[in-house]
């Protein structure tokens, strides 16, 4: 399989990422040479310690990373480490407003109360199967309070790589990090950023481009990826945003990265727990279907465009309100609308890559294809190459 300094770093086949909050794709793109990172932002403490444990469990020792969400600002934060009394305050900061226009959308979508609603499929772990039942129930994964509490759960299994989202990872987080032999990774969007954490000691900047799915920046991958890749030399540089191919995958090796950091493809996979009506409608989506609002979290981020995110854009809308508090204000929608099984109206985080989703696979299958893809790709792009004096001659 591909060989880069990633690859090495990490003791695995292939220089691919895949980020997801399923634990079975976690598993299954690690046993197939890969790395799985558990997203766990979505999940209560006690989802992130069942989860982690089961993967550990069936991963056949494989390494595995956790990616959590630190946000450098967000309301609320530093006001308490009582994780209930900053939700309570949150709710409180709630304008009627927004309350009223959220409870309008839900009316004019005709989406009925939770009271009516199929019941949860309960799996025998904390939350039900399905990541989104969980993000309802714990709405702190977006602010440090809450981070460190999944933290706290996530330190008690073999990670081999902890990656942070929207800041640097605190001084004593990196210490905990370290102590444990675990490789510090951080995603940004900006060249700026990307030496602040290099200044901090993260090991592996990731690069994210504003293709990619939830939370990225204005610039494009093609444009980032190299800008940092020499910002940051000679600490390796993942790609993110907008790949989903082999051939994607050798245009970041060339672009000076070391592998890819992949989130979208997965939410397609066989071993994906989307609700079947949500991923028929992201294979049904084009590239030109997704945009980037607040209307979810609060800070910009990609997602599948419908009806809800519309409304949220309107002039008649109160506007958005920042992270955490927009999606504590929308959580029980948000909930309405996949336990009603309204696949029309959900703004799942996904990239502009959707557009080639067009099938459900195995995650080892789609390891193996990205992998034999970006070696026939590099392979042929020796037809480019000059001829040697000799053969000119």
């Amino acid at each position: 399989m591909l060989r880069t300094r990633i690859t090495d770093l990490f003791g695995i086949e292939a220089p691919i990422f895949a980020f997801t909050h399923c634990r079975e794709t976690v598993a299954a793109v690690s046993r197939a040479g890969g790395m799985g990172i558990y997203g766990a932002s979505t999940f209560a403490p006690e989802r992130v310690d069942a989860d982690l444990a089961w993967i550990t469990a069936n991963v056949e020792g494989k390494p595995f990373g956790v990616d959590l969400m630190m946000p450098q600002k967000s309301e609320g934060k530093g006001t308490t480490t009582d994780a209930r009394e900053l939700e309570a305050a949150l709710q409180m900061a709630i304008p009627q407003a927004h309350r009223e226009f959220t409870r309008t959308l839900l009316e004019q979508f005709q989406v009925p109360g939770l009271d009516t609603a199929p019941p949860v499929e309960d799996d025998g772990r904390p939350g039900g199967r399905g990541w989104r039942h969980s993000w309802y129930e714990f709405k702190l994964g977006a602010v440090e309070t809450g981070a460190r509490l999944q933290l706290e759960a996530a330190l008690r299994h073999p990670i081999a790589f902890l990656v942070t989202a929207l800041g640097t990872p605190p001084p004593d987080v990196r210490e905990l990090a370290r102590s444990r032999g675990m490789k510090l990774g951080a995603l940004v969007g900006s060249a700026k950023h990307a030496r602040q954490h290099i200044d901090a000691g993260v090991d592996v900047i990731i690069a994210q481009g504003t293709e990619a799915a939830a939370h990225t920046g204005e610039i494009s991958t093609l444009v980032l990826v190299p800008e940092i890749a020499k910002a940051v030399a000679p600490v390796p540089v993942l790609a993110a945003g907008g790949i989903g191919t082999g051939e994607q995958l050798a245009a970041a090796l060339a672009l000076g990265a070391e592998g890819a950091w992949t989130g979208s493809i997965w939410l397609a996979c066989a071993e994906s727990d989307e609700p079947p009506e949500v991923v028929e409608r992201m294979l049904a989506a084009r590239s030109s279907d997704t945009l980037r609002s607040r209307c979810r979290t609060g800070k910009p981020l990609r997602q599948l465009k419908s009806p809800w995110s519309a409304a949220w854009e309107e002039p008649s809308s109160p506007g958005m309100l920042a992270m955490p508090t927009q999606h504590i204000l929308t959580a029980e929608a948000e909930e309405r609308i996949q336990r009603h099984r309204r696949a029309d109206l959900t703004t799942i985080p996904v990239g502009q890559i959707v557009g080639a989703m067009n099938s459900v696979r195995p995650a080892a299958e789609i390891v193996r294809e990205l992998v034999a893809d970006c070696e026939a790709t590099i392979a042929g792009m020796g037809r480019f190459m000059p001829l040697s004096t000799k053969e000119q001659g």
